[in-house]
């Protein structure tokens, strides 16, 4: 998996590299720019043609971000391309290194036509507006920024190479790449400042940030590419942060072994579903339930009302099912190796009640457990307290109201700053965490954290959420703990989303459902699951 940095884990990485590695500032400094020199080529000449007739305008500032663009342009022109290049501060307020990049620039202005250096913004102005271009680059800001709130103001002349950067864009067909990241979002938060800069490529040095994947970071950073720059990963071990992908999410998906049993390829008992004199929420349950058996699960046991059973066996035939008193329960829970609970589970005071019972039982809280929906609303009552519990392995998997009614903070608290919130909430109570959003967070009490960008607007529909409950429990039934089988699953559940339609907004959870076994063939790269 990738690791995922704050922009001070990255700037900490940069310095182990010069400091303990000898890695000089300007050789880590012409590998950024040498790199996305690669990527842009890739982008705009895939069939290696060179990129004579491409136009670019670089826009460079101060620091280290404006020095990558200085040999990004050096490069392009080497490449065949024609740049206009245009430096943001005065040349006097660039650093040493800086202004030796420029010099060499200056001295290719004196032997080819392909490029102009414009030391102003005002100056480039005229010329820009006359000249059509392939591809503004922004390398104004780096990961310098720190942003106290969404929409601070960003200053001349950043502000003013921000708004030319974005009138090329919504006026031309240029695309606009971003060196690491856009200028004017904050590196570690995905906080915007007004204006920021919209980019359609954004070309991350050395490893992804977390501003990337929340906040305004999404929306702003358009298809983001990684470039080597020869910082190795043993730099960064200090990050606790990595994105979910396909082989973690492969790994964690258990094959059945061919000699074993039913009972040996995961018990999972599920407690959902229920049932009032003027509503039904059966469907939770059924869904949970088949997502459960369609990810695997060896052998799965439902408890809900009694009057419920006809409709369970005819959608889901293989799963068999016990009342809904504590006794029974507590006896299956001696059997289950994961309990999911929660799905359509009611909140009706004598289910808050069970719940609670439930939790403290020894017997429950030694197992694998997955806690959803209505088993959440139970905990936000009466005080309920995870440190009294002594809970095995236990997953919550709350979207932003239902964590907000858990914490007390608000949804837009939660949503601001959802890695951190999900990270202390687990440290301080224990407990494994899944944020459900765009990104979804995993978090464990020891501030390790996962995040999983798959999946799109496909899973925001009703039911999607008990799916991913139920495929939770299938795989931490079959072996796998609860923070695992959370990502993986999420993983494996976005998937399923993105390829249940073309039309992700007409996309139901059954569609989801029906497409689970499709994203995990895809992740085994084979066209049929094994029997």
């Amino acid at each position: 998996m990738q690791p995922i940095l704050t922009a001070k884990e990255m700037s900490r990485a940069d310095k182990a590299a010069i400091e303990q590695l000898h890695t000089d500032e300007s050789r880590l400094m012409e590998l950024a720019g040498r790199e996305a020199s690669r990527i842009v080529y890739k982008s705009f000449a895939p069939e290696e043609t060179g990129l004579d007739g491409f136009v670019f305008l670089i826009v460079c500032g101060k620091g280290n971000n404006g020095g990558d663009g200085f040999v990004l342009a050096r490069h392009l022109l080497n490449l065949g391309a024609v740049v206009d290049l245009i430096v943001v501060y005065p040349v006097a307020a660039l650093s040493a290194l800086n202004r030796h990049g420029l010099a060499i620039l200056e001295a290719y202005s004196s032997n080819t036509e392909n490029i102009r250096i414009f030391k102003s913004h005002e100056e480039a102005l005229p010329f820009v507006a006359e000249r059509h271009y392939s591809c503004v680059v922004d390398a104004i800001l780096g990961t310098g920024l720190n942003l106290k709130k969404e929409g601070d103001a960003l200053k001349n002349p950043v502000k003013q190479a921000a708004e030319l950067i974005n009138s090329i864009r919504e006026r031309s067909q240029a695309v606009t790449v971003s060196l690491d990241l856009p200028s004017g979002l904050d590196a570690t938060s995905g906080v915007a400042s007004s204006p920021v800069v919209q980019a359609d490529i954004t070309v991350c040095m050395g490893y992804l940030k977390t501003g990337f994947f929340f906040n305004s970071g999404p929306g702003v950073c358009g298809d983001i590419h990684t470039a080597e720059i020869s910082i190795p990963e043993f730099l960064v071990r200090q990050s606790q942060c990595h994105l979910v992908d396909k082989e973690f999410a492969s790994d964690n998906f258990l094959l059945r072994d061919p000699g074993e049993a039913k009972h040996n390829n995961g018990k999972l008992l599920v407690i959902a579903g229920s049932q009032h004199n003027n509503s039904s929420m059966l469907g939770a349950c059924l869904l949970a339930t088949k997502a459960a058996v369609t990810s695997g699960a060896g052998y799965v046991c439902v408890s809900l009302p009694v009057e419920q059973t006809g409709p369970l066996h005819t959608y889901v035939p293989s799963a068999t099912v016990i009342g809904r008193d504590f006794d029974s329960l507590r006896e299956k829970a001696f059997w289950a190796d994961a309990i999911v609970m929660g799905c359509g589970l009611g909140r009706e005071n004598d289910t808050v009640s069970l719940v609670q019972k439930l939790l403290a039982d020894p017997v429950v809280a030694s197992k694998k457990l997955v806690l959803d929906a209505d088993a959440l609303f139970a905990l936000s009552q009466n005080d309920f307290s995870f440190d009294k519990q002594h809970f095995q392995d236990i997953l919550i998997t709350p979207h932003a109201g239902e964590f907000s009614r858990l914490t007390g903070l608000s949804v837009d608290e939660i949503l601001t700053a959802p890695m951190e919130t999900a990270r202390g909430f687990a440290a301080k109570n224990k407990v494994n965490l899944l944020l459900k959003g765009n990104p979804t967070c995993i978090a464990r009490p020891s501030g390790d954290t996962l995040i999983n960008n798959t999946g799109t607007e496909a899973l925001s529909t009703a039911g999607t959420g008990d799916v991913l409950s139920g495929m939770i429990g299938a795989f931490a039934a079959k072996g796998v703990t609860t923070f695992h089988a959370g990502a993986a699953a999420a993983w494996f559940h976005g998937r399923a989303g993105d390829l249940a339609s073309d039309i992700s907004s007409l996309v139901s959870s059954e569609d989801v459902l029906d497409s689970i076994p499709a994203a995990i063939s895809e992740a085994f790269d084979i066209e049929e699951l094994p029997e």
